[in-house]
Protein backbone atom coordinates (compact mmCIF):
# COMPACT_ATOMS: atom_id res chain seq x y z
CA UNK A 1 0.00 0.00 0.00
CA UNK A 2 1.45 3.40 -0.97
CA UNK A 3 1.86 6.20 1.52
CA UNK A 4 -0.80 8.21 -0.31
CA UNK A 5 -3.29 5.34 -0.08
CA UNK A 6 -2.47 4.87 3.59
CA UNK A 7 -3.16 8.53 4.30
CA UNK A 8 -6.40 8.26 2.37
CA UNK A 9 -7.62 6.04 5.21
CA UNK A 10 -7.50 9.17 7.34
CA UNK A 11 -5.70 8.02 10.48
CA UNK A 12 -2.96 5.58 11.49
CA UNK A 13 -5.60 3.58 13.36
CA UNK A 14 -7.77 3.16 10.25
CA UNK A 15 -4.78 2.09 8.15
CA UNK A 16 -3.62 -0.32 10.84
CA UNK A 17 -7.06 -1.89 11.27
CA UNK A 18 -7.44 -2.35 7.50
CA UNK A 19 -4.13 -4.21 7.51
CA UNK A 20 -5.09 -6.23 10.58
CA UNK A 21 -8.29 -7.46 8.94
CA UNK A 22 -6.15 -9.14 6.28
CA UNK A 23 -3.08 -10.20 8.26
CA UNK A 24 -4.12 -10.89 11.86
CA UNK A 25 -2.23 -13.73 13.51
CA UNK A 26 -4.08 -16.87 14.56
CA UNK A 27 -3.15 -17.32 18.24
CA UNK A 28 -4.64 -19.87 20.67
CA UNK A 29 -6.04 -17.19 23.00
CA UNK A 30 -7.34 -14.85 20.31
CA UNK A 31 -11.05 -14.94 19.47
CA UNK A 32 -11.87 -15.22 15.79
CA UNK A 33 -13.72 -12.41 14.06
CA UNK A 34 -17.30 -12.37 15.34
CA UNK A 35 -16.62 -14.67 18.30
CA UNK A 36 -17.29 -13.64 21.89
CA UNK A 37 -14.12 -12.67 23.70
CA UNK A 38 -13.57 -14.50 27.00
CA UNK A 39 -11.96 -12.11 29.54
CA UNK A 40 -10.50 -15.07 31.46
CA UNK A 41 -8.60 -16.24 28.38
CA UNK A 42 -7.38 -12.73 27.64
CA UNK A 43 -6.15 -12.31 31.22
CA UNK A 44 -4.49 -15.75 31.33
CA UNK A 45 -2.64 -15.15 28.06
CA UNK A 46 -1.54 -11.65 29.02
CA UNK A 47 -0.08 -12.83 32.34
CA UNK A 48 1.78 -15.64 30.58
CA UNK A 49 3.07 -13.31 27.88
CA UNK A 50 4.68 -10.93 30.37
CA UNK A 51 8.41 -11.08 29.52
CA UNK A 52 7.83 -14.33 27.62
CA UNK A 53 7.55 -15.06 23.90
CA UNK A 54 4.41 -16.15 22.06
CA UNK A 55 6.18 -19.36 21.00
CA UNK A 56 6.97 -20.30 24.60
CA UNK A 57 3.48 -19.58 25.93
CA UNK A 58 1.32 -21.61 23.52
CA UNK A 59 1.67 -25.05 25.13
CA UNK A 60 1.34 -23.72 28.67
CA UNK A 61 -1.76 -21.73 27.78
CA UNK A 62 -3.49 -24.77 26.28
CA UNK A 63 -2.60 -26.94 29.27
CA UNK A 64 -3.85 -24.36 31.78
CA UNK A 65 -7.08 -23.86 29.86
CA UNK A 66 -7.71 -27.61 29.73
CA UNK A 67 -7.16 -28.06 33.46
CA UNK A 68 -8.68 -24.79 34.66
CA UNK A 69 -11.15 -23.44 32.06
CA UNK A 70 -12.34 -20.48 34.15
CA UNK A 71 -11.46 -18.35 37.15
CA UNK A 72 -13.47 -20.50 39.56
CA UNK A 73 -11.61 -23.66 38.57
CA UNK A 74 -8.23 -21.95 38.86
CA UNK A 75 -9.09 -20.38 42.21
CA UNK A 76 -10.07 -23.80 43.60
CA UNK A 77 -6.83 -25.46 42.48
CA UNK A 78 -4.06 -26.07 45.03
CA UNK A 79 -1.23 -23.60 44.57
CA UNK A 80 1.29 -26.45 44.24
CA UNK A 81 -0.60 -27.72 41.19
CA UNK A 82 -0.52 -24.28 39.60
CA UNK A 83 3.21 -23.93 40.29
CA UNK A 84 3.82 -27.39 38.85
CA UNK A 85 1.94 -26.56 35.67
CA UNK A 86 3.87 -23.28 35.38
CA UNK A 87 7.30 -24.94 35.81
CA UNK A 88 9.60 -23.98 32.95
CA UNK A 89 7.80 -20.77 32.01
CA UNK A 90 9.89 -18.62 34.35
CA UNK A 91 9.17 -15.56 36.50
CA UNK A 92 7.34 -17.72 39.03
CA UNK A 93 5.83 -14.84 40.97
CA UNK A 94 3.44 -14.62 38.02
CA UNK A 95 2.03 -18.06 38.86
CA UNK A 96 1.46 -17.07 42.47
CA UNK A 97 -0.20 -13.82 41.42
CA UNK A 98 -2.27 -15.71 38.86
CA UNK A 99 -3.68 -17.91 41.60
CA UNK A 100 -4.25 -14.96 43.95
CA UNK A 101 -5.97 -12.96 41.21
CA UNK A 102 -8.29 -15.85 40.32
CA UNK A 103 -9.34 -16.10 43.96
CA UNK A 104 -9.90 -12.35 44.11
CA UNK A 105 -12.06 -12.48 40.96
CA UNK A 106 -14.18 -15.21 42.55
CA UNK A 107 -14.41 -13.63 46.01
CA UNK A 108 -14.93 -9.99 45.01
CA UNK A 109 -16.47 -10.15 41.53
CA UNK A 110 -18.45 -13.39 41.55
CA UNK A 111 -16.10 -15.19 39.18
CA UNK A 112 -16.37 -12.60 36.40
CA UNK A 113 -13.63 -10.15 35.46
CA UNK A 114 -14.71 -6.55 36.05
CA UNK A 115 -15.08 -4.38 32.91
CA UNK A 116 -13.22 -1.53 34.58
CA UNK A 117 -9.58 -0.52 34.11
CA UNK A 118 -9.07 0.58 37.72
CA UNK A 119 -10.60 -2.60 39.14
CA UNK A 120 -8.57 -4.76 36.78
CA UNK A 121 -5.41 -2.98 37.93
CA UNK A 122 -6.17 -4.03 41.51
CA UNK A 123 -5.72 -7.70 40.62
CA UNK A 124 -2.38 -9.20 41.75
CA UNK A 125 0.11 -9.23 38.89
CA UNK A 126 -1.89 -6.80 36.75
CA UNK A 127 -0.21 -3.48 36.02
CA UNK A 128 -1.23 -0.64 33.75
CA UNK A 129 -0.26 -2.44 30.53
CA UNK A 130 -2.05 -5.70 31.37
CA UNK A 131 -5.13 -3.85 32.64
CA UNK A 132 -5.21 -1.83 29.43
CA UNK A 133 -4.88 -4.96 27.30
CA UNK A 134 -7.71 -6.74 29.12
CA UNK A 135 -9.92 -3.64 29.09
CA UNK A 136 -9.41 -3.14 25.35
CA UNK A 137 -9.40 -6.75 24.09
CA UNK A 138 -11.97 -8.28 26.43
CA UNK A 139 -14.33 -5.34 26.86
CA UNK A 140 -13.66 -3.03 23.91
CA UNK A 141 -12.74 -0.09 26.14
CA UNK A 142 -10.49 2.56 24.51
CA UNK A 143 -7.28 1.90 26.43
CA UNK A 144 -3.78 1.65 25.04
CA UNK A 145 -2.09 -1.71 25.58
CA UNK A 146 1.55 -0.71 25.51
CA UNK A 147 3.76 -3.79 25.50
CA UNK A 148 7.29 -3.89 24.06
CA UNK A 149 5.88 -4.19 20.54
CA UNK A 150 3.67 -1.14 20.98
CA UNK A 151 6.56 0.83 22.52
CA UNK A 152 8.65 0.15 19.44
CA UNK A 153 5.86 0.95 16.98
CA UNK A 154 4.97 4.20 18.76
CA UNK A 155 8.60 5.29 19.15
CA UNK A 156 9.06 5.03 15.39
CA UNK A 157 5.61 6.21 14.33
CA UNK A 158 5.83 9.32 16.51
CA UNK A 159 9.59 9.82 16.15
CA UNK A 160 10.27 9.81 19.89
CA UNK A 161 14.03 9.86 20.38
CA UNK A 162 13.98 9.91 24.17
CA UNK A 163 15.37 6.59 25.43
CA UNK A 164 13.29 3.91 27.09
CA UNK A 165 12.18 3.48 29.79
CA UNK A 166 12.22 7.25 30.38
CA UNK A 167 10.05 7.80 27.29
CA UNK A 168 7.24 5.50 28.47
CA UNK A 169 4.97 8.18 29.99
CA UNK A 170 5.20 10.28 26.82
CA UNK A 171 4.53 7.28 24.58
CA UNK A 172 1.58 6.32 26.78
CA UNK A 173 0.10 9.82 26.55
CA UNK A 174 0.59 10.21 22.79
CA UNK A 175 -0.34 6.62 22.00
CA UNK A 176 -3.59 6.88 23.93
CA UNK A 177 -4.67 9.64 21.55
CA UNK A 178 -4.43 7.20 18.62
CA UNK A 179 -6.74 4.57 20.13
CA UNK A 180 -10.09 4.48 18.31
CA UNK A 181 -13.29 4.29 20.32
CA UNK A 182 -14.54 1.61 17.95
CA UNK A 183 -12.56 -1.65 17.71
CA UNK A 184 -10.20 -0.76 20.55
CA UNK A 185 -9.46 -4.45 21.11
CA UNK A 186 -8.58 -5.04 17.47
CA UNK A 187 -6.37 -1.95 17.56
CA UNK A 188 -4.48 -3.31 20.58
CA UNK A 189 -3.92 -6.65 18.89
CA UNK A 190 -3.02 -4.98 15.59
CA UNK A 191 -0.28 -3.01 17.36
CA UNK A 192 1.06 -6.24 18.82
CA UNK A 193 0.99 -7.98 15.43
CA UNK A 194 2.61 -5.06 13.63
CA UNK A 195 5.47 -4.99 16.12
CA UNK A 196 5.91 -8.76 16.00
CA UNK A 197 5.88 -9.17 12.21
CA UNK A 198 6.66 -5.85 10.45
CA UNK A 199 8.02 -3.25 12.86
CA UNK A 200 10.59 -5.65 14.30
CA UNK A 201 13.57 -4.65 16.47
CA UNK A 202 16.05 -5.23 13.65
CA UNK A 203 15.53 -4.71 9.92
CA UNK A 204 11.89 -3.59 10.05
CA UNK A 205 9.96 -4.33 6.85
CA UNK A 206 8.99 -0.71 6.29
CA UNK A 207 7.95 -1.22 2.66
CA UNK A 208 5.24 -3.61 3.87
CA UNK A 209 4.13 -1.43 6.79
CA UNK A 210 0.51 -0.22 6.72
CA UNK A 211 1.38 2.99 8.59
CA UNK A 212 4.56 3.85 6.70
CA UNK A 213 2.89 6.97 5.32
CA UNK A 214 2.37 8.27 8.85
CA UNK A 215 5.74 7.20 10.25
CA UNK A 216 8.00 9.99 11.46
CA UNK A 217 11.05 7.73 11.81
CA UNK A 218 10.68 6.32 8.28
CA UNK A 219 10.36 9.80 6.81
CA UNK A 220 13.62 10.75 8.52
CA UNK A 221 15.37 7.45 7.77
CA UNK A 222 16.04 6.68 11.43
CA UNK A 223 13.66 3.76 11.96
CA UNK A 224 16.47 1.34 12.87
CA UNK A 225 17.81 3.77 15.47
CA UNK A 226 14.54 3.80 17.41
CA UNK A 227 13.54 3.12 20.05
CA UNK A 228 16.63 4.21 21.90
CA UNK A 229 17.38 2.39 25.13
CA UNK A 230 19.62 3.14 28.04
CA UNK A 231 22.52 0.72 28.37
CA UNK A 232 21.74 -2.04 30.84
CA UNK A 233 24.18 -2.53 33.70
CA UNK A 234 26.09 -5.78 33.59
CA UNK A 235 24.58 -8.53 35.70
CA UNK A 236 26.71 -9.83 38.58
CA UNK A 237 27.81 -13.47 38.53
CA UNK A 238 26.95 -15.79 41.40
CA UNK A 239 28.29 -19.30 41.90
CA UNK A 240 27.37 -22.24 44.07
CA UNK A 241 26.93 -25.99 44.44
CA UNK A 242 23.92 -28.27 44.09
CA UNK A 243 23.59 -31.73 45.62
CA UNK A 244 21.58 -34.36 43.74
CA UNK A 245 21.03 -37.55 45.75
CA UNK A 246 19.44 -40.70 44.31
CA UNK A 247 18.23 -43.74 46.18
CA UNK A 248 18.35 -47.39 45.16
CA UNK A 249 15.13 -47.03 43.16
CA UNK A 250 16.44 -44.05 41.20
CA UNK A 251 14.33 -41.42 42.97
CA UNK A 252 15.84 -37.95 43.42
CA UNK A 253 15.81 -36.00 46.67
CA UNK A 254 14.12 -32.60 46.32
CA UNK A 255 13.32 -29.91 48.85
CA UNK A 256 10.85 -27.04 48.68
CA UNK A 257 12.06 -23.45 48.51
CA UNK A 258 10.67 -20.87 50.95
CA UNK A 259 7.26 -19.58 49.95
CA UNK A 260 8.51 -16.01 49.53
CA UNK A 261 11.41 -14.78 47.45
CA UNK A 262 13.10 -16.04 44.30
CA UNK A 263 11.42 -19.16 42.88
CA UNK A 264 9.18 -19.21 45.96
CA UNK A 265 7.48 -22.51 46.72
CA UNK A 266 9.15 -24.39 43.88
CA UNK A 267 11.15 -27.62 44.20
CA UNK A 268 14.92 -27.95 43.97
CA UNK A 269 17.74 -30.29 44.93
CA UNK A 270 19.56 -29.14 48.08
CA UNK A 271 21.79 -26.14 47.36
CA UNK A 272 24.70 -24.37 48.98
CA UNK A 273 24.86 -20.56 49.23
CA UNK A 274 25.39 -18.47 46.09
CA UNK A 275 28.54 -16.37 46.34
CA UNK A 276 31.17 -14.82 44.06
CA UNK A 277 33.29 -17.99 43.91
CA UNK A 278 32.64 -21.72 43.72
CA UNK A 279 33.17 -23.53 47.01
CA UNK A 280 36.30 -25.65 47.31
CA UNK A 281 35.83 -29.41 47.54
CA UNK A 282 36.07 -29.22 51.32
CA UNK A 283 33.62 -26.32 51.51
CA UNK A 284 31.18 -28.13 49.23
CA UNK A 285 31.22 -31.22 51.42
CA UNK A 286 30.50 -29.01 54.42
CA UNK A 287 27.53 -27.49 52.53
CA UNK A 288 26.12 -30.90 51.52
CA UNK A 289 22.77 -31.75 53.12
CA UNK A 290 24.18 -34.91 54.75
CA UNK A 291 27.38 -36.98 54.70
CA UNK A 292 27.67 -39.21 51.64
CA UNK A 293 30.11 -40.13 48.89
CA UNK A 294 29.55 -36.89 46.95
CA UNK A 295 31.19 -36.75 43.51
CA UNK A 296 31.40 -33.62 41.39
CA UNK A 297 30.04 -33.91 37.86
CA UNK A 298 32.18 -32.50 35.08
CA UNK A 299 30.90 -29.23 33.64
CA UNK A 300 28.90 -26.31 34.98
CA UNK A 301 25.18 -25.49 34.83
CA UNK A 302 24.60 -21.89 33.73
CA UNK A 303 21.38 -19.90 34.02
CA UNK A 304 20.43 -16.26 33.64
CA UNK A 305 18.07 -14.48 36.01
CA UNK A 306 16.82 -10.94 35.45
CA UNK A 307 19.35 -9.34 37.77
CA UNK A 308 22.22 -11.83 37.92
CA UNK A 309 23.89 -14.77 36.20
CA UNK A 310 24.25 -18.09 37.99
CA UNK A 311 26.80 -20.89 37.64
CA UNK A 312 26.34 -24.14 39.55
CA UNK A 313 28.65 -27.10 40.10
CA UNK A 314 26.70 -30.32 40.60
CA UNK A 315 27.57 -33.01 43.14
CA UNK A 316 25.88 -36.42 43.04
CA UNK A 317 25.57 -39.24 45.56
CA UNK A 318 23.85 -42.61 45.75
CA UNK A 319 21.96 -43.30 48.98
CA UNK A 320 21.76 -46.97 49.92
CA UNK A 321 18.36 -47.12 51.51
CA UNK A 322 15.13 -45.45 52.37
CA UNK A 323 12.50 -47.02 54.48
CA UNK A 324 9.73 -48.85 52.59
CA UNK A 325 6.11 -48.02 53.07
CA UNK A 326 6.49 -44.31 53.72
CA UNK A 327 3.25 -42.42 53.15
CA UNK A 328 2.83 -40.40 49.93
CA UNK A 329 3.30 -36.65 49.82
CA UNK A 330 2.19 -33.74 47.60
CA UNK A 331 -1.38 -35.05 47.44
CA UNK A 332 -0.49 -38.71 47.12
CA UNK A 333 -1.72 -40.91 44.30
CA UNK A 334 -3.33 -39.24 41.31
CA UNK A 335 -6.04 -41.87 41.30
CA UNK A 336 -8.42 -39.62 43.23
CA UNK A 337 -7.63 -36.06 42.18
CA UNK A 338 -6.54 -36.58 38.60
CA UNK A 339 -4.09 -33.69 38.88
CA UNK A 340 -0.70 -34.12 37.24
CA UNK A 341 1.65 -31.15 37.73
CA UNK A 342 2.61 -30.76 41.36
CA UNK A 343 1.23 -34.19 42.35
CA UNK A 344 4.07 -36.69 42.54
CA UNK A 345 2.60 -40.15 42.29
CA UNK A 346 5.63 -42.14 43.43
CA UNK A 347 7.07 -39.67 45.94
CA UNK A 348 7.61 -40.21 49.65
CA UNK A 349 8.93 -38.04 52.45
CA UNK A 350 12.55 -38.46 53.48
CA UNK A 351 12.72 -41.26 56.05
CA UNK A 352 15.53 -41.36 58.55
CA UNK A 353 16.56 -44.95 59.20
CA UNK A 354 19.03 -45.87 61.92
CA UNK A 355 21.82 -46.16 59.37
CA UNK A 356 22.32 -46.09 55.61
CA UNK A 357 20.12 -43.07 54.95
CA UNK A 358 20.73 -39.36 55.52
CA UNK A 359 19.98 -37.50 58.75
CA UNK A 360 17.08 -35.03 58.85
CA UNK A 361 17.19 -32.05 56.51
CA UNK A 362 16.12 -28.61 57.67
CA UNK A 363 12.61 -28.27 56.28
CA UNK A 364 12.42 -31.91 55.23
CA UNK A 365 12.72 -33.39 51.77
CA UNK A 366 10.87 -35.49 49.22
CA UNK A 367 12.05 -38.46 47.19
CA UNK A 368 10.68 -37.99 43.67
CA UNK A 369 10.61 -40.88 41.21
CA UNK A 370 12.44 -40.12 37.97
CA UNK A 371 9.23 -40.58 35.97
CA UNK A 372 7.61 -37.80 38.02
CA UNK A 373 10.41 -35.28 37.53
CA UNK A 374 8.92 -34.23 34.19
CA UNK A 375 5.76 -32.89 35.84
CA UNK A 376 7.28 -31.79 39.17
CA UNK A 377 7.28 -28.10 40.10
CA UNK A 378 10.93 -27.71 39.11
CA UNK A 379 11.87 -24.28 37.74
CA UNK A 380 14.06 -24.28 34.65
CA UNK A 381 17.36 -23.76 36.47
CA UNK A 382 16.67 -26.66 38.83
CA UNK A 383 15.57 -28.85 35.94
CA UNK A 384 18.90 -28.10 34.25
CA UNK A 385 20.72 -29.15 37.42
CA UNK A 386 18.85 -32.46 37.69
CA UNK A 387 19.38 -33.17 33.99
CA UNK A 388 23.10 -32.51 34.38
CA UNK A 389 23.23 -34.82 37.40
CA UNK A 390 21.34 -37.66 35.73
CA UNK A 391 23.48 -37.28 32.61
CA UNK A 392 20.92 -38.76 30.26
CA UNK A 393 18.46 -37.97 27.51
CA UNK A 394 14.69 -38.27 27.81
CA UNK A 395 11.55 -36.20 28.50
CA UNK A 396 13.17 -34.29 31.36
CA UNK A 397 16.14 -33.42 29.15
CA UNK A 398 13.84 -32.35 26.30
CA UNK A 399 11.89 -30.10 28.69
CA UNK A 400 15.06 -28.40 29.92
CA UNK A 401 16.42 -28.03 26.39
CA UNK A 402 13.19 -26.37 25.23
CA UNK A 403 13.41 -23.98 28.17
CA UNK A 404 16.95 -23.01 27.16
CA UNK A 405 15.72 -22.14 23.65
CA UNK A 406 13.22 -19.70 25.17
Amino acid sequence: MTAARQRSNGTPAAALLAWYDLHRRALPWRAKAGERVDPYRVWLSEIMLQQTTVQAVGRYYREFLTRWPDARALAAAPLDHVLGAWAGLGYYARARNLHRAARMVVEEFGGEFPPCFEQLKRLPGVGAYTAGAIAAIAFGLPYLAMDANAERVLSRLLGVGEPLPKAKPRLQRLGQQLVPHERAGDFAQAMMDLGATICTPRKPACLDCPVQGFCNAFARGIQEQLPRKLAKPSRPLKRGAAFVARDAEGAVLLVKRPENGLLGGMLQPPLGPWTEEFPSAEEALAQAPFPANWTKRLGIVRHGFTHFQLEIEVYVAAIDSRAPGSPPVCGGSTAEGGEGGGTLRNSRPLHHASHGSPPPLHGGGTWVAEADLVTAALPTVMRKIVVHALHRRGPLFDHAKAARRR
